[in-house]
């Protein structure tokens, strides 16, 4: 990831709609799709965190999480959020996370969504948010 401004999604619009060709368009690399392995390891560079220390933080299974972060396994959904919430991630910062990783981003208009909003928002623990979830009577993660 460079550190170029991220261009707005209305900006981008507007240029594709622009262009006499898509060709103009689609080779922008703008639209490169990173990998959900790289944005984390992006992730931990620009945030100067260590892996061993994210990982101990989302409460998975350490072979499993190595595995997530070299690319060699897939995640689920609540799997990335727990990673999101061990590396403290802002709103944007997790839907970009959960886009890399071809699932769904939060929703706040979800119950269940808007409670993992409003905690990782809250810069809340996993197990603080599993509590949370409980509470209101939603599935843990």
């Amino acid at each position: 990831m460079s550190n170029k401004k991220e261009i707005l999604t209305e900006e981008l619009l507007e240029e594709l709609l622009s262009k006499p060709k898509i060709d103009c368009f689609a080779d922008n690399e703008i639209l490169h799709h990173m990998s959900l392995n790289e944005y984390l390891n992006t992730l931990l560079k620009e945030k100067s965190l260590e892996k061993k220390d994210v990982i101990h933080n989302t409460n998975l299974n350490e072979t499993h999480a190595y595995q997530i972060f070299s690319g060699d396994r897939n995640a689920s959904r609540d799997k990335i959020l727990q990673i999101a919430f061990a590396m403290k991630l802002s709103l944007k910062e997790c839907n970009r996370l959960l886009h890399c990783a071809g699932v769904s981003s939060l929703y706040c208009k979800n119950r269940r969504d808007a409670i993992i909003i409003y905690c990782l928002d809250s810069g809340r623990s996993v197990d603080d948010t599993n509590d949370e979830l409980y509470r209101f009577d939603e599935d843990t993660l």
